[in-house]
């Protein structure tokens, strides 16, 4: 690829064509990347929506890169009477997990004004124009692809919670069949939402008439939204976390969020580790690997400790402390990435959780599950601060070699807690091992989480040993024959190549 040459990556290729019909139009990498977002909450709505929020990591051209965080925030006050809150169990077929849902697990959305904020400071396009492509699919109705099929079998609990959340997934009512593969869905309460949103004058809307309507169904069922927690948030730029490796400089999610650090600790953990003569799958390899997993979770649990978790400051204290070289020793979420022909760079990772099961009314979108988030919530369930931002595991990353060969790479991927060690995973393929992109997203992978390891196992993707290896682990080992979502989605471009993760149907495209 030449350095007039455009590359998109994300979890759908619809929001893939929305991006690379603005980029072919004229667009620069901003403008594609809101509408790609506004297309992914109607091709990808297990996986985001309006009602949720996300982080981007941006890089206008010879500028230094920078962080925008829209992710959610705790509300300003806590209801004392009844809330509504849930356990529900999701079946991702050789593992489960719980969640938490409900109108009492929603959290103040930022993806709207995070949208805005892009738009208004570095895109070139209205944000009329840019909605389009979405509103147009969301009124012609998207082909259900085998990934979010799936997502609807594993999210089966939510998505038959309520009447209006089952009509928003394509059924009929709450006791239909779920759609198949190739079904076609459409969604025109949210195509009419987006339509309004985008107009002069939007984000007032958003902020009184939108707000107003969540605060009352937040009233009426059981949540803690109020219309002062749509006036009173506020979208930030951050200074990302920057570190090395080896001849590559890499930046990523600061704090709050924790999906950066952890992506940190791990990477520089797994660079000390690894032997200069190890290979791609060899014990060498999987060994430290596997070290490095041990070593970021103990990381994370200091990280956790309750006194960080109320306090930014010592968070990043606690974090400044475990980088030192003396001391260094799951979700619904989807993710693009965007490089445009000027050479701007552009990387969103947006979730909703799993949608709490409540459908905003009249404008076609679920609210999030953050307050029902076990991995946001380390301090339990309803003792959440008020008024903060939530702790996201999201890590939208980027990568630049200084060497004899200079390039840049941008990517991120969806998977809660396993996107720390997706991401780890794949820089390593990348930086240590040399693979291409494509086939270092596609090299199977691994995930520790507690004693527990989960490993991917698809036919000849390991070399021969690596069976043998597995068999000596003494920790309880669940073998997942292909690669599954379970081990997230990383979506990414270069200077030079697009790649995206068949785990969840990723589209690619360059030009």
């Amino acid at each position: 690829m030449n350095g007039r040459s455009w590359q998109v990556s994300s979890g759908h290729a619809d929001t893939t064509n929305a991006a690379c019909e603005v980029l072919i139009d004229g667009g620069n990498a901003f403008d594609a990347l809101i509408a790609a977002a506004w297309t992914a909450c109607v091709a990808e709505p297990i996986f985001c929506s309006p009602g949720g929020g996300g982080h981007a990591l941006l890089q206008p051209a010879g500028k230094a890169p920078m962080v925008l965080d829209c992710f959610t925030q705790t509300p300003q006050k806590k209801r004392t009477n009844f809330v509504d809150f849930y356990p529900i169990h999701g079946n991702f077929g050789t593992d489960t997990q719980e969640f938490h849902v409900g109108m009492g697990a929603a959290a103040a959305p930022g993806m709207v004004p995070g949208l805005f904020s892009l738009q208004q400071r570095f895109a070139s396009r209205s944000m009329e124009q840019l909605a389009q492509p979405a509103i147009h699919l969301a009124r012609d109705g998207v082909v259900l692809n085998s990934t979010q099929a799936l997502a609807l079998a594993i999210l089966e609990p939510i998505v038959r919670s309520s009447p209006d959340s089952a009509q928003l997934f394509g059924l009929s009512d709450d006791r239909s069949p779920l759609p198949e593969v190739g079904s076609r869905v459409s969604n025109p309460e949210l195509a009419d939402f987006m339509e309004q949103i985008a107009r002069p004058g939007g984000e007032q809307f958003y902020q009184q008439q939108v707000a107003a309507q969540i605060a009352a169904d937040a009233e009426l069922h059981g949540g803690h939204l109020q219309v002062e927690d749509f006036g009173r948030y506020r979208v930030h730029y951050r200074q990302p976390n920057t570190w090395t490796l080896g001849e590559w400089r890499v930046w990523s999610n600061p704090p709050p969020a924790f999906g950066g650090m952890m992506v940190t600790l791990m990477t520089s953990s797994l660079e000390r580790k690894l032997p200069a003569s190890a290979r791609f799958g060899s014990a060498a390899h999987l060994d430290a690997l596997l070290a490095a997993m041990h070593e970021s979770q103990a990381d994370r649990k200091l990280l956790e400790q309750p006194e960080c978790l109320r306090s930014d400051k010592l968070l990043q204290q606690t974090y400044q402390k475990l980088i030192q070289p003396d001391l260094l020793a799951r979700k619904g979420t989807t993710h693009i990435s965007i490089r445009d022909r000027a050479g701007n760079l552009a990387a969103m990772t947006l979730s909703n959780g799993e949608g709490c099961g409540r459908v905003v009314s009249n404008c076609g979108f679920m609210l999030n599950n953050m307050l029902g988030e076990q991995d946001l919530n380390r301090m339990g369930f309803h003792h959440w601060p008020e008024n903060r931002r939530l702790a996201s595991m999201m890590a939208p990353t980027l990568a630049q070699c200084t060497g004899l060969s200079p390039q840049r790479l941008i990517l991120g991927s969806g998977g809660s807690n396993r996107i720390r060690t997706a991401i780890a995973q794949v820089l390593c393929n990348v930086i240590h091992f040399d693979l291409p992109l494509q086939q270092a997203i596609q090299a199977p992978r691994m995930h520790l989480e507690d004693d527990a390891l989960a490993f991917e196992l698809p036919p000849s993707a390991w070399p021969d040993q690596t069976t043998d290896w597995l068999d000596q682990q003494t920790l309880a080992t669940t073998r997942w024959p292909q690669r599954n979502l379970y081990f997230g989605g990383v979506h990414a471009v270069s200077d030079r190549d697009a790649a995206a993760d068949s785990r969840r149907d990723g589209a690619a495209r360059s030009g």
